[in-house]
């Protein structure tokens, strides 16, 4: 029997094929389909933001963390609170799925193969029986981290980048 502190929920979302899943704890709220505003001057990885209960929310997209070519300008969002609350984000991904419950212990840890940015991004993968399901810490999500690690500056969007430097 899985004990209560084994178990973990998990949100599953999707870019393209690929599965991946966040703790339903650090998830405020899906917002569903929205249109991201660009913003100029951003990097990559900064998809837009959208209109949020009066704010202004920073969209994260999620396509261009994993060097995948942007498909729609119409992404799911979901809204992400880091713990202490001092920053709300949102995350645009391809499509959101339903909540999953997995045992802690099985967590597999990435591979040493990894690239770098992966092994920033993913805290390792769940064997479901629909394959992989990787995990991913919103801590490591936050635009001001994704900032501070210099590894996602090259990202590729599918569009003009206006991050690019002009020194």
């Amino acid at each position: 029997m899985q004990e209560e502190s084994d178990a973990v929920s998990l949100c599953s979302l999707f870019a393209g094929s690929e599965s991946f899943g966040i703790d339903t704890r650090k998830i405020r709220e899906v917002l569903g389909k929205r249109e991201l505003q660009r913003v100029p001057m951003a990097p990559a990885y900064i998809g837009g933001v959208v209109p949020y209960r009066g704010e202004v929310l920073t969209a994260v997209n999620f396509r261009a963390l994993l060097d995948m070519e942007d498909n729609s300008a119409v992404s799911c969002v979901l809204v992400l609170e880091d713990d202490e609350g001092a920053e709300r984000f949102g995350l645009a991904v391809d499509e959101v799925g339903g909540v999953v419950t997995v045992n802690r212990r099985m967590l597999e840890e990435n591979p040493c193969t990894l690239e770098a940015r992966g092994k920033w991004l993913f805290d390792g993968a769940y064997k479901m029986q629909t394959g992989l399901m990787v995990q991913l810490d919103p801590k490591r999500l936050r635009p001001s981290r994704l900032a501070e690690t210099g590894l996602f500056k090259q990202c590729v969007t599918g569009a003009t980048d206006a991050s690019t430097d002009r020194r």
